[in-house]
C-alpha cells in the first residue's frame, strides 16, 4: 500500500500537518476511533475528508447539537406506501469515515448511540442489526475551551477513543503560505484517491501481523501498570488501553516499513493512547505525567 503517497497527498490540503496526518492515518489501520480536541478553524473537518478522499472511502459529517437524535445518526423505519411495508432508511453512520463534529453538544444518549456503533461496528433498529461498512472510523471533535451548553465524554466513554490529538496552530510560514494561496477546501475537488478500499482493507489486515516481541509487550504493560499506582493519577488506563497502545504500535511500525515493533514504536505514540484514558490530582498536566512516566520504565534493547 502506498503509505508514502496517501500522507503527501494529504499534506497539500493540510499543509505542515504531517504528523498528524501519521497519527490519524495510525489510528485509521489500528481499527481505533479517533478524538480531536481543538479550537474552530484549524482544519479538522479538511483532515477528515482528505482522509476519506486520498482512500477513496465514503464520508459522513454530523453536527452535534443539544437536540440531536439517535436515529438521525443511525437510521430510521420508514413506512413505504407502494411496498405497504416498513423501510430501513440508512442513516449518516453507514460510511467509511464519520466526522461526528463536537461530540460533546449532544446528549449523552446520543453520545451513548454513536459509541455503541464504534464499539460494535453495528447497529440495531427495530430489533433488525445491521453491520456497518468496511473499514469504519470515526473522527470525533470538541471544543477544549468552550464549555456552555456541553455534556462532557466522561471517562468511561472517552476510553473508546483510540487515540486523542489535536491539530494545532500552523507554523508562521505555512500560515502566511496559506494566507496567500487558494482556500484548502477548493483543493479537494482536485484530490486524488491514492489506493483503493481493497488495498486499504488488505493493510488492515497485515497491521495485524506485526510482530510484538515479549521484551516489547513487557515494555507497554509496565507502563499501563504505572499508570494505576502513579501516586499523581487518581485512575490509571484501562486493559483496552493497553490492548490499543499495542494496536496503534504495530500501524505506526507499518507505516514506518516495518513487520515488527520497536520500543520506539510505543514512545511515540504513547501520549495520544493514554492521556485522555488517565485522571490527575491537583489539574496535573496529564501529558506531563505520561511523559514522566516513559521517562521511568527501561528501555528493552
Amino acid at each position: 500500500m502506498d503509505l508514502k503517497g496517501v500522507i503527501e497527498e494529504v499534506s497539500s490540503i493540510v499543509k505542515g500537518k504531517e504528523e498528524v496526518i501519521v497519527r490519524s492515518l495510525t489510528c485509521l489501520l489500528a481499527q481505533g476511533h479517533l478524538l480531536i480536541e481543538d479550537v474552530p478553524g484549524v482544519g479538522k473537518t479538511t483532515l477528515a475528508l482528505s482522509l476519506a478522499r486520498a482512500l477513496d472511502l465514503s464520508f459522513s459529517r454530523i453536527q452535534f447539537t443539544s437536540d440531536l437524535l439517535p436515529s438521525d445518526i443511525t437510521g430510521t423505519s420508514i413506512f413505504d406506501q407502494s411496498r405497504r411495508e416498513f423501510v430501513f432508511r440508512q442513516g449518516p453512520i453507514f460510511n467509511n469515515v464519520v466526522l461526528a463534529d463536537e461530540i460533546n453538544r449532544a446528549t449523552p444518549k446520543t453520545q451513548s448511540a454513536l459509541l455503541e456503533a464504534m464499539a460494535e461496528r453495528q447497529v440495531t433498529v427495530d430489533g433488525v442489526t445491521y453491520t456497518l461498512p468496511k473499514p469504519f472510523f470515526v473522527i470525533a471533535t470538541q471544543n477544549p475551551i468552550e464549555h456552555y451548553g456541553t455534556y462532557p465524554l466522561p471517562e468511561s466513554q472517552l476510553d473508546r477513543f483510540m487515540m486523542r490529538i489535536s491539530v494545532g496552530y500552523p507554523s508562521e510560514e505555512v500560515e502566511r503560505e496559506i494566507i496567500l494561496g487558494s482556500d484548502p477546501i477548493e483543493g479537494l475537488d482536485k484530490l486524488r484517491p491514492v489506493v483503493t478500499r481493497d488495498k486499504l482493507i488488505q493493510a488492515i489486515e497485515e497491521v495485524k501481523r506485526v510482530h510484538v516481541s515479549e521484551e516489547v509487550g513487557d515494555f507497554i504493560q509496565k507502563i499501563i501498570a504505572i499508570t494505576r499506582s502513579h501516586p499523581a493519577i487518581v485512575l490509571g488506563a484501562s486493559t483496552r488501553g493497553a490492548i490499543h497502545l499495542t494496536q496503534s504500535a504495530r500501524a505506526l511500525a507499518y507505516i514506518r516499513g516495518r513487520d515488527f515493533v520497536v520500543p520506539e514504536d510505543v514512545i511515540d505514540i504513547v501520549p495520544y493512547i493514554l492521556s485522555h484514558r488517565i485522571l490527575t490530582r491537583d489539574e496535573e498536566s496529564k501529558d506531563s505525567v505520561v511523559r514522566e512516566i516513559i521517562n521511568s520504565v527501561e528501555v528493552p534493547r
